[in-house]
């Protein structure tokens, strides 16, 4: 133990106050780009809706397009990861951005024309948005210092959020002057922003981060390259390294796959059956977009003592969410579940994002962070799928208790792993910072 005379180490240093990461260039360049890309990711089944209701499309075509855009998704997702680990995260998302948006006008040339046309290239559009995800997060980390990343973060899905909130009506908007092949090419417009917006960043080098492994070396160490299963199985390697990582990946998926379940099936069904009105359902929703908002602002500047545990306690928060369907109560309790599980959700996100991006190897970060989209995503179809043969088998009482049991029981098992409470093995036996 130091004595008091003794002069402070790096680490026992007061933090020296950072510039707001909206002064950033670089960052808010980054910024536009991950807006751009989300908002485009969310228009598109919203749009396909629209031809929907104006009989262009039939309701079973719509399901095949997005069923194909799912495909895409999972089939690019862990091959941008090898692909921005060996080379530009930049690029992967310019040539991402600019696959999405040659193949959202080909979708609108398709419509009313060719469905396997639409199909071919929802699949594209997929593989762009999954091309995308690993690596924006990955190009965060290059662009953004280690100080402000969580700051970051925060900012990115509170773009999302304000997206979800503004979106419908605006595309509603929109849809008075423009018709649907016109809005299909505006959403090729979005990608574009999103492929050209970023700029890149200073590559991490792997020697002395606190993630990376002894003895490994980075993407430009002049290694002769493994094949793409063998670079993603490294990757799934380095996953395995962090206990906290596996344990809350875990935890995320499984209330993925029934927390989100319940309120993409569920929720409409009891918003008409016990309530006899879509308001519960459009209200339910609404909060919890609010509390997704206020979350991510909330992160934005809150630094808990122990971040894993605090964002921990965010997820199991969405057990609140199909808890308040079981029993018939007031509306108004719905919709403050809905606004908990919000916020409990932005809990988790940001320091979940914050701490790959420290603690992971750089020259493996888009790996992992694939490996996380991948599994977190991919599963949750299967969620949509399973839930409504399994009220019809059990009743919607005994599913809905069992889907919030999950949203609490995973999380908090999760928070036993360790290095859990930290979201680092490093500092997950002591105090964190």
């Amino acid at each position: 133990m130091p004595t008091p005379s003794a002069p402070p180490t790096a680490a026992e240093s007061p933090p020296v106050k950072q510039p707001s990461i909206l002064l950033d260039l670089a960052f808010l360049r980054l910024w536009t780009g991950a807006t751009a890309s989300g908002l485009a990711t969310w228009a598109l089944p919203f749009v396909l809706g629209l031809a929907v209701f104006e009989r262009t499309l039939a309701a079973t075509d719509l399901g095949l397009l997005l069923a194909a855009r799912t495909v895409g998704f999972l089939a690019a997702v862990p091959v941008a990861g090898v692909l921005a680990d060996r080379h530009s995260r930049r690029g992967v998302v310019l040539w991402a951005g600019l696959a999405s948006g040659a193949a959202a006008p080909v979708i609108a040339a398709g419509l009313g024309r060719s469905v396997l046309l639409m199909a071919a290239a929802a699949a594209v559009a997929g593989a762009g948005q999954g091309a995308c995800r690993p690596a924006y997060q990955a190009l965060t980390a290059e662009v953004v210092d280690a100080g402000r990343r969580q700051q970051a973060n925060a900012a990115m899905t509170l773009a999302v959020r304000v997206t979800t909130l503004v979106g419908p009506s605006s595309a509603a908007l929109l849809a008075v002057f423009l018709d649907t092949r016109a809005l299909l090419v505006g959403i090729g417009l979005l990608w574009l922003v999103a492929a050209c917006a970023p700029v890149s960043g200073a590559r991490p080098v792997t020697g002395g981060h606190p993630g990376a492994a002894e003895g490994t070396s980075g993407a430009s160490a002049g290694v002769v390259r493994a094949s793409f299963v063998a670079e993603f199985t490294e990757g799934v390697r380095e996953a395995r390294r962090h206990p906290w990582f596996l344990a809350g990946l875990g935890a995320l998926t499984a209330v993925i796959a029934t927390g989100y379940s319940a309120t993409g099936v569920a929720l409409p069904l009891v918003s008409r059956d016990e309530y006899g009105t879509e308001v519960v359902l459009a209200g339910a929703m609404t909060a919890y977009t609010a509390g997704a908002l206020g979350g991510a602002l909330l992160m934005a500047r809150w630094r808990p003592r122990f971040p894993g545990w605090a964002a921990l306690t965010g997820l199991a928060a969405y057990g609140f969410a199909p808890l308040s369907l079981v029993f018939p109560v007031h509306p108004v309790v719905v919709t403050a579940a809905y606004a908990v599980a919000g916020i409990g959700i932005e809990l988790f996100n940001v320091p979940w994002f914050t701490a790959a991006q420290r603690e992971v190897a750089p020259d493996k970060l888009a790996r992992v962070s694939s490996l996380d989209f991948l599994l977190s995503y991919g599963l949750a179809p299967l969620g949509l799928a399973l839930i409504a043969p399994a009220i019809d088998a059990f009743g919607a009482t005994a599913v809905l208790a069992g889907c919030a049991l999950v949203c609490f029981a995973a999380p908090a098992t999760a928070a036993l792993a360790p290095g859990a409470r930290a979201f680092s093995v490093a500092r997950g036996r002591g105090t964190a910072p």
